[in-house]
């Protein structure tokens, strides 16, 4: 029975230096960190362009830092909120639409708010 158990833990978490994290913590931090990155170095803002390697450094850190709490705030809002059952009047496309919004929905709209928070906060 624990085998069983060990087995369908493996498939949801990764062990990262002996504690066990979920998957999806390691993909949100992932892109916490791709659109940080994005964010200080694609962006043409006066406070970007100011800003010095290190400055932009720490902003990634930051920025990366926040939006994986922000994407773990959202997951655990979507976890509370999401409705059990979807009716909608608009046809297939719209049901397709309200699925994926709350599959993935609050946790980006928690990423990028937490990324942009960071971000700016480091290089105001």
């Amino acid at each position: 029975m624990e085998e069983n158990q060990t087995d369908a833990m493996s498939s949801t978490h990764l062990v990262v230096r002996g504690y066990r994290v979920e998957r999806t913590v390691v993909i949100w931090a992932g892109l916490a960190v791709v659109l940080a990155i994005l964010m200080c170095t694609v962006n043409s803002s006066a406070m970007v362009l100011r800003a010095g390697f290190f400055l932009k450094l720490v902003a990634i850190v930051v920025g990366a830092v926040l939006g994986l709490v922000g994407a773990v705030l959202g997951d655990a809002i979507r976890k509370f909120a999401q409705p059990d059952a979807v009716f909608t009047s608009g046809g297939m496309l719209q049901l397709i639409w309200v699925k994926v919004f709350w599959k993935v929905g609050p946790q980006v709209i928690g990423l990028v708010l937490g990324v942009a928070l960071g971000t700016s906060l480091v290089l105001n």
